[in-house]
């Protein structure tokens, strides 16, 4: 067997840990994802074979090594504006409603990976705030999470090369809301962008810490990856999240027929969001 080589037995136990430590279910004949993703971790941690990798990851004793493979194995495929449907209901139906509170507004980006969609939310508020002046004078905040701390360094520095800035962003957008450095090839957001939105860690698949109810929740592209247990566990998670009558966007493929019964389908304008139900 070679050095990044699993067996059946070895891949069954890996699959159960993945999934009960993240909630990533990977399935069958995924050998290969695996072997991609965690064989250049061999060298990092002075392991021999990706069966020792494993074996020491599973034993829980090295959290600096459990942490590397979470990220290693986390999906944090993502871009600017993604499906655009989204970012044009926030700005067509739901800031115009939630602008007549005239209270402080909150939305969640679950799973934000490298930040581009929370940073996208911001965008759109200033761009609704730039046609409607005095909209949230008190106030709106843009929590972001994710499972990979690798994912949310990267987000904190609002720092993004050419190639990740032309994923779904305008040349009108990239103009206004970032400045450019005289030297290489990235460009950081503009200070007022960043200042609008906060990361932390967290794991969907457990209790949420200290979030406190919002009025939008993104949580976009992520639920395919969970069991169907797993998926029920988060919506009721993020339903009791969210304020009566809430609104939750998730992925365009993905669908919360069947699953729960904690929200509303509605349609709008080429797209559609969910609502939570009052009681």
């Amino acid at each position: 067997m070679t050095n990044n080589a699993l067996d059946a037995h070895e891949y069954g136990l890996f699959c159960r840990y993945l999934e009960h430590r993240c909630g990533i279910v990977l399935g069958e004949h995924k050998q290969y994802l695996v072997r991609s993703r965690l064989s250049p971790l061999l060298a990092k941690f002075n392991q021999k074979s990706l069966s020792d990798l494993i074996k020491r990851t599973i034993a829980n004793h090295d959290v600096t090594l459990m942490n590397a493979v979470v990220n290693a194995m986390t999906t944090n495929e993502t871009l600017w504006f993604r499906d655009s449907y989204p970012f044009e209901i926030l700005q067509q139906t739901l800031f115009p409603q939630l602008a007549k509170s005239g209270k402080s507004i909150r939305i969640w980006s679950a799973a934000c990976s490298s930040g581009q969609e929370a940073y996208s939310i911001a965008m759109s508020v200033l761009e609704y705030q730039a046609r409607h002046p005095g909209t949230f004078s008190a106030g709106i905040e843009i929590v972001a999470t994710d499972i990979s701390s690798d994912m949310l360094s990267v987000a904190k520095t609002g720092q993004y090369d050419n190639l990740s800035l032309s994923r779904g962003l305008s040349g009108e957008r990239r103009a206004r809301f970032f400045d450019t450095p005289a030297q290489g090839n990235c460009s950081v957001l503009k200070q007022n962008v960043r200042n609008m939105v906060s990361f932390r860690p967290i794991n969907l698949l457990t209790p949420f810490p200290n979030l406190t109810r919002y009025d939008v929740v993104f949580c976009r592209n992520v639920l395919i990856y969970f069991s169907a247990t797993s998926k029920v566990s988060i919506l009721q998670k993020i339903a009791a999240c969210l304020q009566p009558e809430g609104a939750l966007f998730v992925g365009a493929s993905e669908s919360l027929t069947g699953i729960t019964a904690e929200f509303t389908m509605n349609r709008s304008g080429s797209g559609l969001f969910y609502v939570k139900k009052t009681q």
